[in-house]
């Protein structure tokens, strides 16, 4: 059964419907304050369809425009909210021009078909094609890491606040692999 236009909708509806993961929406969050879906009990989020309009915006300036984080936090605090709720339906206004610290460095690979692996440990999925940089295997360098030494378990089992700041530390590694994999792209 669809839901009406004016519905609330779920992290893992909306996830669904812009083609983004679940911690994707929970990492912008972090990094947009427009975006403030409402919590209920748990933490559990519903995203009003404003709040799913200005999400179709970032990701249409982030992945269809190239901007970079910094660029959509430059865009909305000078266009406003609103405009970009708007940019990604046709004949809106384009956005303005990029400045240099707006553009994302490295190439980006084509879109790969749009099926999502299983989530890991974390409940995460690894990063789609079109979010990976670009580069021959042979010019990877990726660190030989040794296996940690078995330690006890916690004494108690991971609440929800420690879960969340995992979560957004394991985002920020995972923003700046990509900065990474694009510095060595362009040396």
């Amino acid at each position: 059964m669809d839901k009406a236009p004016d519905a609330f909708r779920t992290i893992s509806e909306v996830a669904d419907e812009i083609d983004v993961p679940q911690h994707v929406l929970r990492f912008w969050e972090s990094r947009f304050q427009q975006i403030r879906p409402m919590k209920r009990g748990g933490g559990r989020r519903y995203y009003r369809p404003d709040d799913v309009d200005l999400l179709r915006g970032v990701r249409h300036l982030l992945y269809g425009e190239g901007y970079t984080i910094r660029g959509v936090q430059r865009i909305l605090r000078e266009q406003g909210a609103a405009f970009v709720q708007d940019v990604w339906r046709a004949g809106a206004e384009p956005p303005p021009p990029q400045l240099e610290e707006d553009r994302t460095a490295g190439k980006i690979v084509e879109e790969a078909p749009a099926t999502r692996p299983e989530p890991n440990l974390f409940g995460l999925a690894p990063p789609r094609a079109a979010e990976r940089v670009a580069m021959p295997a042979d010019e990877r360098r990726e660190p030989i890491l040794e296996p940690p030494a078995p330690v006890d378990p916690p004494p108690h089992a991971i609440g929800v606040e420690e879960r969340r700041k995992l979560q957004s530390a394991l985002d920020e590694l995972v923003a700046c692999r990509r900065i990474i994999d694009a510095a060595l792209l362009q040396g």
